[in-house]
């Protein structure tokens, strides 16, 4: 009788311990399954969603650039906003980061033109810039300057959509025609961050046209390599049959682009549209 109940509580102790081994290698197993998931797919998941977030972006500074573009066309005061998306949120219930970003419009004197016939010194070079930083896909900075959409990241910069330039190959003369934004904003309404929507606001104030020969045109950027590219590629007949020259100068640490005549002369047509920016809702103040 004794021998009989010791094995009973033997097979139950034994049942018992199975069931915890049992429990805990399932538990390992869903450990285990989430660890994989979270150090293999997570990061290229959320990689992902921040490459989406910049396509995003990209057509969000091409629609920006399109508004831009109509207003100076139809030179009349009409407001109108154009969304951009900030950065992107981190997935629920697994450890992600979310991406920021910082917009800013740029209207000092940072970046500006310079050519010899314009008498109240340089033509300012403003932007409007989205600086996003990335927790899995590498940071880019987005600008609209100058008409161009550039964009920069640690490899490099290039230009997305090119400016109003139109370039006309004249008997003795070069004219290049250039329709210049010039974004101006006021305290408070010109810089946001974060990762969610906003709006910036832009709206049409007035024009002034430069106009004459010249014998240099110097533009100073921090997006040299993208406006460098770009006047090779607006210029490449004028240039290959040495018409004109273009060129970062100087050679050994370019701080400016170099524009000069070359067998023909230049003649700048540039017609500066003053743009009201603002980021945020409200009223745009002239």
């Amino acid at each position: 009788m004794g021998e009989e109940i010791s094995m009973k509580l033997r097979c139950t102790f034994d049942a018992a311990v199975a069931g915890v081994i049992e429990a805990l290698l399932l538990v390992a197993l869903a450990a285990i399954v989430l660890s994989t998931i979270q150090l293999v797919y997570i990061p290229e998941i959320m990689e992902q969603r921040e490459v989406d977030h910049m396509d995003q972006v990209d057509n969000q500074f091409s629609y920006l650039k399109s508004v831009v573009d109509l207003q100076t066309s139809l030179t009349e005061n009409v407001p109108i906003s154009s969304p951009i998306t900030l950065g992107s949120r981190e997935m629920p219930y697994f450890v992600t980061a979310r991406a920021f970003g910082q917009l800013d419009i740029i209207d000092g004197t940072s970046s500006w033109i310079k050519t010899d016939f314009v008498s109240d010194g340089e033509i300012p070079l403003t932007s409007i810039r989205l600086d996003v930083m990335n927790s899995y896909f590498v940071d880019q900075l987005y600008a609209l300057e100058g008409g161009a959409v550039f964009v920069q990241q640690s490899d490099g910069e290039s230009v997305r959509i090119e400016p109003s330039l139109t370039v006309q190959n004249q008997s003795t003369q070069i004219q290049i025609t250039w329709r210049l934004p010039k974004f101006t904003s006021i305290a408070g309404k010109n810089s946001t961050g974060g990762y969610k929507n906003c709006f910036v606001r832009t709206n049409y104030s007035e024009s002034t046209v430069y106009q004459g020969a010249t014998t240099y045109i110097y533009i100073y950027s921090d997006f040299l390599d993208a406006w460098n590219a770009t006047f090779c590629d607006v210029l490449e007949e004028a240039i290959e049959n040495g018409y004109i020259n273009v060129q970062k100068y100087p050679a050994a640490d370019p701080t400016y682009l170099k524009i000069t005549p070359g067998t023909k002369n230049i003649y700048l047509d540039l017609t500066l549209f003053t743009i009201g920016a603002q980021i945020g809702p409200g009223v745009v103040v002239q």
